[in-house]
Formats: C-alpha cells, sequence, structure tokens
C-alpha cells in the first residue's frame, strides 16, 4: 500500500509542475513583450573572439643575440629596438615583448638568488651560534690562582650567568 501512495504523490508532483508551467505560458501570453531567458554564461551568446595568434619561435641566431644584448643593456629606447629588430628580421613588437619578458624572467630569477642567500645566511648564522655555544659548555674556566685561595673570588669565577634566574627564585620550605 505505500508503494500506491509513494507513486501518486509522484504522479501529483508531475501536475503540479505542469500547473505551474501553465500558469507561466498563460502570463508570458498576457505580456506584451516577451522574455526571452538566456542559457549558459552571458558572454557565451556573443561574437566568438578571434583566433589567438600562434606563439612565435625565434631562432637560435636571434635569440643569441637578443640574450647577449640583455646581458648588456636591461632597457632598449626606441630607436635601439627598432635597430634590432631590423638587424634580427624581427618586427619591433617582438623584440619590445621579447624584452619585457625577459626583464620579469630576470627579476624572478635574482628574487629567488637574494632568497637562497638569505636562508643560507640564516643557515650559517644557527651553525655558528650552535658551535659558539657547545664550545661555551665544554670550555672550563681555568681557575686563576689568586681566586683559589680567596673564596669570595673563586665564587665571582664561577659564576655562571645562566644560573642567575634560577637563584632568584626562592626554594619552598613548607608547604603549611
Amino acid at each position: 500500500m505505500p508503494r500506491l501512495w509513494a507513486a501518486s504523490n509522484f504522479l501529483d508532483g508531475r501536475a503540479a509542475a505542469a500547473s505551474v508551467k501553465d500558469r507561466f505560458t498563460a502570463a508570458a501570453a498576457l505580456t506584451p513583450f516577451t522574455v526571452t531567458r538566456r542559457i549558459g554564461h552571458p558572454y557565451q551568446n556573443r561574437t566568438p573572439p578571434k583566433r589567438k595568434k600562434p606563439r612565435t619561435s625565434f631562432s637560435r641566431v636571434q635569440i643569441c643575440e637578443l640574450e647577449k644584448r640583455f646581458h648588456r643593456q636591461k632597457y632598449l629606447a626606441s630607436a635601439e629596438r627598432a635597430a634590432l629588430a631590423k638587424s634580427l628580421k624581427m618586427t619591433d613588437a617582438q623584440v619590445k615583448t621579447w624584452f619585457q619578458n625577459r626583464r620579469t624572467k630576470w627579476r624572478r630569477q635574482t628574487a629567488e638568488e637574494r632568497e637562497a642567500e638569505r636562508q643560507q645566511a640564516g643557515r650559517l648564522m644557527l651553525q655558528l651560534q650552535h658551535d659558539a655555544f657547545q664550545k661555551s659548555l665544554n670550555d672550563s674556566i681555568q681557575p686563576d690562582p689568586l681566586c683559589l685561595h680567596n673564596s669570595s673570588l673563586f665564587a665571582l669565577q664561577n659564576l655562571q650567568p645562566w644560573e642567575e634566574e634560577a637563584a632568584k627564585i626562592p626554594p619552598v620550605t613548607s608547604l603549611v
């Protein structure tokens, strides 16, 4: 019996959906203008964009000359750029774009190198601090012959600064 009830519920739902659709079409017929609903992203309905220009591949000679020039000079004036483009049989825009991209790569590489140097310097400092600390622990203080005979001077010579904080905390004598 419950199975029949579920089937009738399903049919009632379809009927309700159909009546909503009928009301929507009836309301659309009453309005003087038709509202069209777009499906998908609004930019999909526009004219398709122009095809992208394929990636330009430069010859090894061109790249070598561009790299040599970049090594000497990071920025080119428009006359220099035009002369270089003409000598390499490239357009002015290609040389300009190549230099822009190469400067971006150069900045990224120098930033990575600086970061690696900074990390290496940090590791070196930690190692030096560790070595100095280990040496201070291993080196015993040579007693001064004058201090051996004077108990106050002997106590001052053997005073260790890291034990100073422990001396500030008073010992607990009783709990009551």
